[in-house]
């Protein structure tokens, strides 16, 4: 099929302007009309019209849209991200079409030909796009008319811009899908060997923004690898149900033609053709479904990037970024900034809203396909390209901080932090968990009175709270204790640790023996 669709040669078709011999001009009402007496290509090649290009849907129009309407309406600006995915569309429908019998080999191979010359055109940045042929179809289908003339104008039998713009984006969204995941695997990858680089550092973990229980350092940071992994499942969801082709959906209601939309389907790595056409051009769910997942792995970054804005601050002084991903102050020669984390955190509410934009743009459009549809590829870019540069800035982040052990260790000391763990000591002795929470509140209550930690308190000290306490008692209380009585799967207990870390880098494949 790839042969068949990228021919190994090109013999341009000259356009008939570029050629010097002899011209047949005539002039029907308003139109003006050129061709060339030499040209294999018979009929008209480039018609004019007030001196502006007729559309190539103008047939029924008198008058030319006017500039502020063309300026307003065009989208070839932005919507030109898709020229290899229209192209692609276009090889599909031609080699169908031929195939059907409803357009001859020949004008087959001259179209791919000229296709695959556009697309050399514009990968070279020789391509001018124009915006007077309004978006990125038009601007391919009018400059392989300029190229090879009569064919071109079979290219679009059994097509419309409806069925095609939203065949270009379900391709360009399976694309962006795998560039996303290849990202996300990286940051998981980098979260990873910093896990690997900290082995059993504890670290104090946090409810409501205050301290709680002590966890290991790896245990929190794996547990961002699988808020990444749940959005690579998501997004692989996406793809997967995005997969389907509207081709040949025409502009709402499909067409008489005996065309093979299985066929183009097929051709074009889709899972099936879409059932029915009119949902097939006005549907945007792939892109809403898109843009949610974009979001939700958004809002993952900019967590972690909040707890590293934090944690790099001179309050909590837990980690120090390397200069290299670091900014200063324009006024205050002393600071250094986690910037990239903080406009990771700031990008996250550019990729929400791009979500917000289109759910309101659908909210109100009837069935099938409406202009206003043009306004999805905007926010649909933004926010892939933002995601990924969140995605890469993040991992790069993450293979460039130091945490400061003397520091998280010397903060290890407030906040009670083993008080749950003396707890389920007392349940261990047989004492309801309800009692055992009021015990070891008075017993913080005492420790509070007297400025000092749990383990701190003497035997005497802790059997006038309770008699139930024993000597033994003091194998759970500190935080590195705390960390070893932990033993429920999942857990930040150390062997449940090390279970969730060996499960990670034999899933990503790292080299563990390797340095992190």
């Amino acid at each position: 099929m790839q042969s068949l669709f990228k021919p190994s040669t090109f013999t341009s078709h000259p356009h008939p302007l570029h050629t010097v011999p002899k011209y047949r001009i005539r002039k029907t009402g308003r139109m003006l009309g050129i061709s060339c007496a030499s040209d294999p290509m018979p009929d008209l090649l480039v018609e004019k019209k007030l001196g502006k290009e007729v559309k190539l849907w103008g047939g029924r129009f008198e008058e030319s849209v006017t500039d502020a309407v063309e300026k307003f309406s065009e989208s070839v600006s932005f919507d030109k991200e898709l020229y290899k995915h229209d192209i692609m569309g276009s090889r599909a429908h031609a080699t169908m079409l031929a195939h059907q019998g409803l357009m001859t080999a020949s004008d087959r191979d001259k179209i791919l030909r000229g296709l695959d010359e556009i697309e050399r055109m514009i990968e070279s940045g020789k391509f001018i796009w124009r915006a007077d042929r309004e978006d990125v179809h038009m601007n391919i289908e009018a400059a392989l008319t300029d190229m090879i003339g009569e064919p071109a104008k079979k290219l679009h039998t059994a097509r419309s811009r409806n069925d095609q713009v939203v065949t270009d984006l379900r391709l360009w969204c399976r694309d962006a899908i795998d560039g996303i995941l290849t990202r996300i695997k990286q940051l998981q990858v980098a979260l990873v060997k910093l896990a690997l680089k900290n082995e059993g550092l504890i670290v104090p973990g946090y409810t409501h923004l205050q301290r709680a229980q002590p966890v290991l350092l790896q245990h929190l940071l794996l547990s961002y690898v699988e808020q990444l992994e749940r959005d690579a499942i998501r997004f692989v969801n996406c793809k997967n149900g995005l997969n389907f082709c509207p081709l040949g959906a025409c502009a709402l209601a499909g067409t008489g033609l005996p065309i093979d939309r299985h066929m183009t389907s097929d051709a074009l790595g889709f899972t099936a053709p879409m059932r029915n056409s009119i949902d097939a051009v006005s549907d945007r769910d792939f892109v809403l479904e898109f843009l949610s997942t974009n979001s939700i792995t958004a809002v993952h970054l900019s967590r972690l990037a909040e707890e590293w804005v934090l944690w790099a601050s001179e309050e909590f002084g837990f980690l120090t970024p390397n200069d290299s991903v670091s900014t200063g102050s324009s006024i205050m020669p002393q600071k250094k900034n986690p910037d990239p984390m903080e406009l990771v955190r700031g990008k996250s509410a550019r990729v929400v809203a791009s979500l917000v934009s289109l759910l309101v743009l659908c909210k109100g459009l009837p069935q099938a396909y409406n202009r206003d549809l043009q306004e999805d590829k905007e926010p649909l870019f933004d926010s892939v390209k933002t995601i990924k540069g969140m995605l890469e800035v993040t991992a790069e982040f993450a293979q460039n901080i130091t945490f400061n052990r003397e520091r998280i260790q010397r903060s290890l000391h407030a906040g009670h932090l083993d008080a749950t763990t003396l707890a389920d000591y007392l349940v261990k002795k047989g004492v309801p968990f309800r009692t055992s929470h009021d015990i070891v509140g008075r017993a913080v209550a005492f420790s509070l009175s007297k400025g000092c930690q749990l383990c701190e308190l003497t035997l005497g000290e802790l059997t006038s709270i309770n008699p139930v306490f024993d000597a033994d008692v003091y194998d759970f209380l500190g935080v590195e204790n705390s960390v070893e009585k932990f033993c429920s799967y999942g857990s930040t207990g150390l062997e449940r640790v090390a279970a969730q870390l060996n499960f990670w880098v034999n899933t990503l494949n790292i080299d563990s023996h390797q340095e992190p």
